[in-house]
């Protein structure tokens, strides 16, 4: 299971801004996941939840997940599709000549604040 180490960067990465911008608590953190980035959305929230309650920013912080769709380019008829029905084969010409354009990633979208 991966997701906690992910899981673990994600929340150091917050922990940094938070200190760098001296924020007492983070209220909720938005994330974006890709469809194809072998991230499972609900290991990955089991995980936040374990996690969050070791870290003085984010125990009682609310996690979303916005979901990216997985998008694949194809080089030789310029088209895009999607990539969780057709893989590595494009189904505008049947070319193998494709690369994937976004839904590998994990990003982090929007940290909330709580304001006193």
């Amino acid at each position: 299971m991966h997701e906690l180490g992910i899981v673990v960067r994600v929340i150091e990465q917050v922990e940094k801004v938070a200190e760098e911008n001296k924020v007492e608590k983070v209220a909720k953190l938005t994330l974006e996941v890709g469809e194809v980035s072998s991230v499972v959305p609900d290991l990955f929230t089991d995980c936040f939840e374990w996690s969050k309650k070791k870290s003085k920013y984010l125990e009682d912080c609310e996690l979303e997940l916005i979901i990216l769709e997985g998008i694949s380019y194809c080089q030789d008829c310029k088209e895009t599709y999607k990539t969780t029905e057709y893989a590595k084969q494009c189904p505008h010409c049947g070319s193998y000549n494709t690369y994937l354009v976004t839904g590998d990633e994990i990003n982090i979208k929007n940290i909330e604040i709580v304001t006193e």
